[in-house]
């Protein structure tokens, strides 16, 4: 599971949802975070956490279209300008990874980098919520952070990316 922080939190449509200003245009962002990202710094790096084989959370089910079981749950942290900006969470169901082969050895590439490659690449609606970190990572102090989620969908294989974003963001 998740070395880092749950996913588990009552998720909620980002357009009906009352969010910072200062944050709204990172969580509504429709087009690449990492392009924006990289847009909006000097240097920017990708620094994998974990990537192992876990079966999917129950709680996460209800975001698949279809039952998902085995997937690779990916943990990044993205830094611009050398501080911590964002933590993002894939899962990846094994399904997924069989027909789209380039996920299977991303290394340090960005996911989103991969998947705004896709012609066919669609994304469900962006939800939000506020998630807890309970103990300090890479210099974050423990509290509760803003964070979006979606499913992406490549040749009808979808695959769910959650991004927190980490008080460093907003100094970009």
């Amino acid at each position: 599971m998740s070395v880092v922080l749950s996913l588990e939190e009552a998720w909620q449509h980002a357009a009906t949802s009352l969010l910072p200003t200062s944050l709204a245009p990172w969580l509504l962002e429709s087009g690449s975070l990492t392009a924006r990202l990289k847009a909006h710094s000097t240097s920017f790096r990708l620094q994998v956490i974990a990537e192992t084989a876990a079966e999917l959370p129950h709680f996460l089910q209800a975001s698949f279209p279809k039952p998902v079981q085995q997937c690779v749950c990916r943990e990044v942290l993205m830094w611009c300008n050398e501080q911590p900006v964002v933590y993002a969470q894939s899962w990846l169901p094994e399904q997924s990874m069989q027909h789209i082969q380039a996920l299977v050895a991303l290394g340090e590439q960005p996911l989103g980098e991969l998947l705004f490659q896709f012609d066919d690449v669609s994304r469900s609606a962006i939800e939000v919520a506020q998630l807890a970190l309970t103990k300090g990572f890479a210099g974050v102090a423990p509290g509760y952070f803003w964070a979006r989620r979606s499913v992406f969908s490549v040749a009808e294989q979808p695959l769910l990316v959650a991004e927190v974003f980490l008080p460093g963001v907003l100094n970009l």
